[in-house]
């Protein structure tokens, strides 16, 4: 890979296929796309001001996507599922200390595929712009 991050549609589901790519011919443990954090959704009120909120991320190993989400990203998400028959949710973890949930979802499909299931869970479960920059930061 030569690129690291995109900031349109077509160019972002590019990058994320070829990163899937990379990670599968590198064998490495996971692949990590961030958003940028001038691009991540504003804090909610009720957080703490001193500690701001972390960019959306979404984290692909073992042909599973995991990302962390409240529960109304939760909802945005499975309605991208339904575009996707080749993704479903594997499981969903509620940890105590946590405010949201931890998901994974089984995917099964080519590097294209896999990178516009990225791009549309993305933008979707975050409510992200259509210029929203990510970053490959992790292959």
């Amino acid at each position: 890979m030569t690129r690291f991050d995109a900031a349109d549609t077509g160019a972002r589901r590019k990058l994320f296929a070829e990163a899937v790519l990379a990670h599968r011919n590198r064998g490495s443990q996971f692949l990590t796309i961030e958003v940028d954090p001038a691009d991540a959704p504003d804090v909610d009120a009720d957080a703490d001001a001193d500690e701001p909120a972390p960019a959306p991320w979404i984290q692909f190993a073992d042909e599973t996507f995991n990302l962390d989400c409240t529960d109304a990203e939760l909802d945005r998400l499975k309605d991208v599922l339904d575009e996707f028959p080749e993704c479903r949710i594997e499981q969903i973890e509620r940890p105590e200390e946590a405010d949201g949930a931890n998901v994974r979802v089984t995917a099964r499909s080519d590097a294209n595929r896999l990178g516009q299931f990225a791009d549309r869970a993305l933008q979707a479960t975050y409510e992200l712009d259509d210029d929203y920059r990510a970053w490959v930061t992790q292959l």
